[in-house]
């Protein structure tokens, strides 16, 4: 009996985030109908155009679209770089030791700070840096707000990716030693192929998070309605413009703000699939 009820449990909790997920979408896509029957699926995804004065307002979400995929992928491309050094010192080189521990217990700290507090650190830190390197004018960009990002999701990634790493079984990188292989070489054939795929998997953790981070990039890419063409450009992303107007949209705009709402739930679901299905891929091989 007790069997049972636990099982019937189970299934309940399960049903419940289907059905959770469900009316999010439903409601998502209820609310991007009329921006969707105005200027088409098709249509708003490709239009930059972003104008809500009455006389001639139309509204487009590729501008929004290219400043999220901008600053999310250079932020992961700056993360790789500094997170798997941090998870090799935890996970390989000093797994165990007194210096790990504090390692790992400082990169928890950094993982728990709120997003606005990295925000103000980028704005009266970052900014002014930005501005003495002569990238931005103003401080404001897809720059500083890609590295604040980048800092944001090193923890993530670090922390989950040594995990992975401390996990590969000792025989093997002993065996690996006892035929000669230097450490280098385990970390190289043994640790990091049987690891691959959590430590990908972890980076896709990451990525969803700078791809929906609102607070710290809103404070600090420039909030212009504009496709930036480089790092020192100025623009909006998806979360960025949902976050600056929806209190005060209505009518067609309020429902082009849920529609990038929407694109974003679907741009994030087609990239954590890709991530599924290579994290598949690498276990088998």
């Amino acid at each position: 009996m007790k069997d049972k009820l636990f099982k019937l449990l189970l299934f309940v909790a399960s049903a419940s985030v289907l059905l959770l997920t469900a009316g999010i979408i439903y409601a998502l896509i209820g609310g991007a109908s009329q921006a969707f029957g105005e200027y088409g699926f098709w249509g708003f995804i490709t239009n930059s155009e972003w104008d809500p004065r009455s006389a001639t307002e139309e509204y487009g979400a590729l501008s929004f679209i290219v400043g999220t995929l901008f600053t999310a992928f250079f932020a992961l491309l700056i993360c790789l770089l500094f997170s798997l050094p941090v998870a090799l010192f935890n996970g390989e080189y000093f797994k165990g030791t007194k210096i790990s521990s504090f390692v790992g217990s400082i990169v928890g700290l950094l993982a728990g700070i709120p997003s606005i507090v990295y925000g103000l650190w980028g704005f009266y830190m970052l900014r002014p840096l930005t501005i003495e390197l002569g990238i931005n004018a103003q401080g404001f960009g897809i720059f500083t707000a890609s590295i604040v990002l980048a800092i944001m999701i090193i923890p993530y990634a670090s922390s989950l990716s040594s995990e992975f790493l401390s996990m590969v079984p000792n025989n093997l990188k002993e065996g690996a030693y006892s035929l000669g292989a230097t450490r280098i070489e385990v970390i190289q054939h043994i640790s990091l192929p049987v690891a691959g795929s959590g430590i990908v998997a972890s980076y896709i953790l990451a990525l969803g998070r700078a791809l929906g981070e609102t607070m710290a990039v809103t404070m600090l890419i420039g909030n212009t309605n504009n496709i930036p063409k480089g790092l020192a450009d100025t623009g909006n992303t998806m979360a960025s413009i949902i976050a600056n107007q929806f209190g005060e949209s209505d009518g067609i705009k309020l429902s082009s703000l849920i529609a990038i709402g929407l694109l974003l739930f679907i741009i994030t679901a087609i990239i954590n699939l890709i991530a599924k299905l290579i994290v598949k891929h690498m276990s088998r091989a």
